[in-house]
């Protein structure tokens, strides 16, 4: 099972580098490619259709900015999870991709993360959740990752606590 990571712009790849380095802290196999709905929607079909089921994707996660019409795109053309990341781009500061990426029409769903930061973490966090329905290995990577999660939050809690004791 693997995840297609699908960009607008090879310069938002900077930013999905956490997507991709999450996927593949899991083991999760994850292709990375750079169409545009707008100047290759030929392209865009053929891989979401054909080329990345072909190869084994189970779940896109669509990454744009600005009109950000990929994930919509990508999920009028399969029925498999589509996952769209607003990238937080000037002018607006990526709240046109988050409307674009949310707002999609009743009967073509978008998951939809946050713009900014934790956006690709998140995506990448999501499409291992689905994935996890159906392998058990991965659901228990995914557990422990929920346990180290909660150790770290504990240990920076106990260092907070010390310090307020300690003044």
């Amino acid at each position: 099972m693997k995840v297609a990571l699908l960009m607008g712009s090879d310069s938002d790849f900077p930013r999905l580098e956490d997507c991709v380095a999450t996927l593949k802290d899991f083991g999760v196999p994850v292709t990375a490619r750079v169409m545009s709905a707008h100047r290759t929607p030929e392209d865009v079909v053929q891989f979401v259709e054909t080329d990345g089921p072909a190869d084994g994707v189970r779940v896109f996660i669509c990454a744009a900015g600005g009109a950000a019409h990929l994930a919509g795109v990508v999920a009028a053309h399969t029925n498999l999870p589509v996952i769209g990341i607003p990238m937080d781009n000037p002018p607006l500061g990526g709240l046109d991709a988050l409307l674009a990426t949310v707002q999609m029409p009743g009967g073509v769903p978008v998951a939809t993360v946050g713009a900014g930061r934790g956006g690709p973490i998140n995506a990448a966090l999501l499409a291992i959740r689905i994935l996890a329905i159906s392998d058990e290995t991965l659901a228990g990577r995914l557990a422990e990752f929920t346990k180290s999660q909660a150790a770290k939050v504990h240990s920076k809690d106990a260092a907070l606590q010390a310090k307020l004791s300690n003044s």
